[in-house]
């Protein structure tokens, strides 16, 4: 059966190569993005089975008014795909209080406002499917990337507690964790880096930033097939709250979550000691 997907920032990266593998599967996409034309330029080829709708996350009033578009022209969203976003690297003392807002408002407050203008819709037809994008950085830690890591953190918090709110109506929600994938999140035109600087951090902020503009179009992920492979989710009757994906991100969850468990054990005598007598 033919579904309907509302994919933010379809425009590039990841969010273009999962829109055009659910063209590819034979469904039909809503692709928002903040340049219309962009999203006219890669998508006209599909007719009729795509529709270009002006979106920017941050703005409540834009998600509701795609959601009620898309609703009108396919008369159903069976999946949403919440991926809009940027990185804000560098260090927490060099990034300014509005950059950290910014974050914030994009990553975490737009996903939200797309959420609340959608799930109306999934709740009246008893089904839906919803994946958040999060990160590797949504479990774990990142030096130089610690607003990104909080508000991806924030966006696991929030989808893990929503999956308990619309399990009843026959909603399913995901998180998509990646590792690093080869799309243009590190490119100067995408990242931004903090912009206060303190001599104490000079040498750890610029080792730092040039790790990760050595690593920029060199991340072992490949957006297109991360993409088949959230079609595929989406075909799953029972998906996973989490999904993984990349070597890399495999293989930082395993060692992340053992070395949890192990802290867990390992402090587990003193933490029983603070329960209270009745």
């Amino acid at each position: 059966m033919s579904k309907v997907w509302f994919i933010t920032g379809a425009g590039r990266g990841i969010g273009a190569q999962i829109a055009k593998a659910a063209l590819a599967a034979g469904d039909k996409v809503v692709a928002t993005g903040r340049d219309p034309a962009q999203l006219e330029k890669l998508y006209g080829e599909f007719g009729s089975s795509a529709l270009c709708l002006p979106l920017d996350a941050t703005r409540e009033q834009d998600a509701i008014a795609a959601a009620q578009q898309a609703g009108s022209r396919f008369g159903s969203i069976d999946v949403l795909v919440n991926n809009a976003g940027y990185g804000q690297l560098g260090l927490f003392e060099e990034v300014s209080g509005e950059d950290v807002e910014r974050q914030f408002q994009t990553n975490v407050f737009g996903m939200m406002h797309v959420t609340r203008a959608v799930l109306p819709v999934m709740r009246k037809q008893r089904r839906g499917h919803i994946l958040n994008l999060a990160s590797v950085g949504g479990f774990m830690g990142f030096d130089g990337a610690s607003i990104y890591c909080a508000a991806k953190f924030a966006v696991e918090g929030f989808s893990e507690s929503l999956a308990l709110e619309v399990a009843p109506f026959g909603i399913k929600v995901t998180i998509v964790e990646p590792g690093f994938f080869r799309t243009d999140f590190l490119d100067k035109k995408s990242v931004q880096y903090g912009s206060r600087k303190i001599a104490d951090y000079a040498e750890f902020s610029s080792n730092s930033r040039s790790a990760y503009e050595s690593y920029n179009h060199k991340q072992p992920g490949d957006p297109a097939r991360l993409g088949r492979a959230i079609v595929e989710l989406s075909e799953m009757p029972q998906p996973p709250l989490h999904f993984v994906a990349g070597t890399d991100a495999v293989d930082f969850a395993t060692k992340t979550f053992e070395r949890r468990r192990a802290e867990i054990d390992s402090y587990a005598a003193l933490s029983v000691t603070t329960d209270g007598d009745f």
